[in-house]
């Protein structure tokens, strides 16, 4: 299969050229016709927080292989050639099960196993606070359990790979040191930790704070709070939920130029939800409502509960902001997160995996995928 595209991140053209899994070549457009044709290509994307779309959830007690396969399928029509399925706060036996379902999907089907290099723990280990936990249950919220984990990590044949905790936890700290030790990156999330807590979690390895600016409360001290002391943490990487909900723009802005790019993640957190139309359903033992204006909250507070877009969703709305480069916005959206989790880069080069995105986008104008191929194979949506 031959690709070609008007520009790719330096706005050369290329004429890419697709065997089997790999790029073979790139080069300058030559005389033969292309098999696919848009105005940019680059690098498919990579998501570290997606719980589910279209009403199946990595959280559910009921998941299946096929559930999975499902979301993973809808992720790939949205540029989505990676992901780490997230599953949070939960009962010790729905999360075995969710995690032992993935690694069924992943074991019997090559094709998930290539899209799930790794997995994403979000809780149990948070804040019991109303605005910390967010939509997380409060009866499952408990410290942190080295047997436990080691349990899930079990039940994932070894695939979980990221784990966002509050560190003020009774025992957090150490848990963080265990986990970094075997290999395991760490986030910090759902927290209510002050600022030498926070320092002891990023001094035991923590790298990463989870959609920081959300799982918070609504009202924080102006100075001396969690969230300026992990902004200003310069060892800490930070992603962001860019779905138009979840931070306001300025807030954005800020982020992005304190952390800059280069420790800056795009992420969606979908939820369930996301692809659903608007209603009211039930999820994570509560009742989840999708809004007119596409937010996904608790029904009746103004908690949200992940969100009802894909990355690619993100990536149009953080370049609406003229904050950062087209490269750098798709960099955020697949480089870094891959970065984070110690992943193999990926690139537009002969010899790369052949996982690439095909789009159209204008400054200012809508970032519109064409299609999406993945391993070789296109996919529209």
């Amino acid at each position: 299969m031959r690709i070609r595209a008007r520009h790719y991140a330096t706005s050369q053209k290329i004429d890419a050229a697709i065997d089997g899994h790999a790029i073979r070549s790139v080069n300058e457009p030559g005389e033969e016709t292309p098999d696919l044709e848009a105005g940019w290509v680059a690098p498919a994307l990579f998501d570290l927080q997606i719980n589910g779309c279209n009403g199946r959830s990595f959280n559910s007690p009921q998941l299946t292989v096929h559930d999975v396969r499902h979301v993973v399928n809808v992720c790939h029509r949205h540029g989505i050639a990676s992901l780490c399925p997230t599953l949070i706060t939960n009962s010790n036996e729905a999360l075995v099960h969710g995690f032992e379902t993935v690694r069924r999907a992943c074991e019997n089907d090559p094709d998930v196993a290539r899209a799930v290099p790794c997995l994403h723990l979000e809780g149990p280990y948070i804040s019991p606070d109303d605005g910390p936990r967010g939509a997380h249950p409060r009866e499952f919220v408990r410290p942190p359990d080295w047997d436990e984990f080691r349990r899930f990590q079990d039940a994932a044949g070894g695939r979980i790979r990221l784990v966002t905790l509050a560190p003020e936890i009774a025992g957090a700290v150490l848990f963080i040191e265990k986990l970094t030790a075997a290999g395991v990156v760490v986030a910090i999330g759902h927290t209510n930790a002050d600022s030498d807590c926070l320092q002891s979690a990023v001094s035991a390895g923590a790298r990463l704070s989870t959609h920081l600016g959300n799982g918070a409360h609504a009202i924080l001290p102006r100075h001396d709070n969690y969230i300026w002391e992990q902004l200003a943490e310069d060892r800490l990487f930070a992603s962001i939920i860019c779905d138009g909900h979840h931070l306001t723009p300025a807030v954005t802005r800020c982020i992005i130029r304190v952390k800059t790019p280069r420790r800056t993640i795009l992420t969606c957190d979908a939820s369930s939800l996301a692809g659903l139309p608007v209603g009211r359903y039930q999820e994570w033992g509560q009742e989840i409502e999708v809004l007119p204006n596409g937010r996904v909250v608790v029904a009746g507070t103004p908690y949200l509960a992940g969100s009802g877009v894909f990355t690619d969703a993100c990536v149009h709305q953080v370049l609406q902001l003229g904050e950062v480069s087209l490269s750098d916005a798709i960099d955020m959206a697949s480089a870094r997160p891959r970065e984070l989790l110690r992943l193999q880069p990926q690139a537009l080069e002969a010899g790369a995996p052949a996982d690439l995105i095909l789009f159209d986008w204008q400054p200012g104008k809508l970032f519109s995928l064409t299609a999406t191929i993945i391993a070789g194979c296109v996919i529209q949506g």
